[in-house]
């Protein structure tokens, strides 16, 4: 009984950030959220508070300077009036204080450089409950096995502690750009040779590779050419919610793989990132886990 309610609560909880996430530009009000989660205004608010520890106004502020930083770091096509306009201000300085006073430094200084740490201490709880409250239950039909083509690559190998990826990432984009890698059309994957969190941060280890057949031309970085093996895979489509994958890769290899008959191959679980959320809504972010098999 109590493991029904728990569940009903946390389905209320799910349509609410869902609906957060589909309307993220429209004017998202208390009595409107309510609505979704079938609970009067008074108690929506207060379930909502008590379970991310902090207000429904709060977390669409934070929901929209996510959106925001990734677009500054990552999408410089876009001017910072423009990403402060859909950030919900309604002028870029006082855009700017606000992001200035969560994570230390101006939106154009975030662009030119992002001190990754005070944004990952900024969005630390949003993100954990947010995967706690909408992760999903995956079953066996969710998985399909695929026969994939080898695909040549060009890799920025990412090693220590993971609150420095975000830097990896920038250098990696800006090294694609310079090389004409499209994400439309060279696609992206991660390869992770180690856990999500090692006992030691500087054990943390990830791949960030992009499909291509060209000559490797460094300019720089430290890139080299590898290649995402040929062969059968166990694949599982994630959408939303693609910060965290590890709840998905556990499906995998704890849940669907001893009872599948399968045996895994002797290369690391990786993805194919298949939208961005620099690009598209976070609901629409999607990528694809694949499982090695023999």
């Amino acid at each position: 009984m109590m493991k029904a309610a728990l569940q009903n609560y946390h389905a209320r909880m799910q349509r609410v950030l869902d609906h957060i996430d589909r309307h993220l530009d429209d004017d998202l009000d208390l009595d409107t959220l309510s609505s979704v989660a079938a609970y009067s205004k008074y108690h929506s608010h207060r379930q909502f508070t008590a379970t991310f520890g902090l207000s429904v106004h709060r977390y669409i502020q934070l929901a929209r300077m996510k959106r925001a930083s990734y677009r500054l770091a990552y999408r410089d096509a876009q001017s910072v009036t423009d990403i402060a306009m859909d950030a919900g201000y309604d002028a870029p300085d006082a855009f700017a204080r606000a992001f200035r006073q969560r994570f230390g430094q101006s939106p154009s200084a975030f662009r030119k450089s992002p001190d990754w740490e005070p944004w990952l201490a900024a969005f630390g709880l949003f993100d954990n409950t947010r995967s706690r409250i909408m992760q999903k239950t995956f079953t066996p039909d969710d998985v399909i096995i695929r026969e994939v083509s080898a695909t040549p690559v060009a890799i920025l190998e990412h090693r220590g502690d993971p609150a420095t990826l975000g830097a990896t990432i920038q250098r990696f984009i800006a090294w694609r750009k310079a090389a004409g890698l499209h994400p439309k059309t060279h696609p992206t994957f991660n390869v992770w040779r180690s856990e999500r969190r090692p006992a030691s941060p500087a054990d943390y280890s990830v791949d960030l590779c992009v499909g291509t057949d060209q000559p490797i031309e460094a300019s720089g970085e430290q890139i080299k050419a590898g290649e995402i093996p040929g062969g059968r895979c166990a694949v599982l489509r994630v959408v939303g919610n693609t910060d965290n994958l590890e709840p998905a890769a556990l499906y995998l290899y704890r849940d669907w793989l001893p009872v599948s008959g399968e045996e895994a191959r002797d290369f690391p679980i990786y993805c194919q990132r298949l939208s961005f959320l620099a690009e598209v809504p976070e609901h629409q972010v999607a990528a694809e886990l694949f499982l090695p098999l023999k």
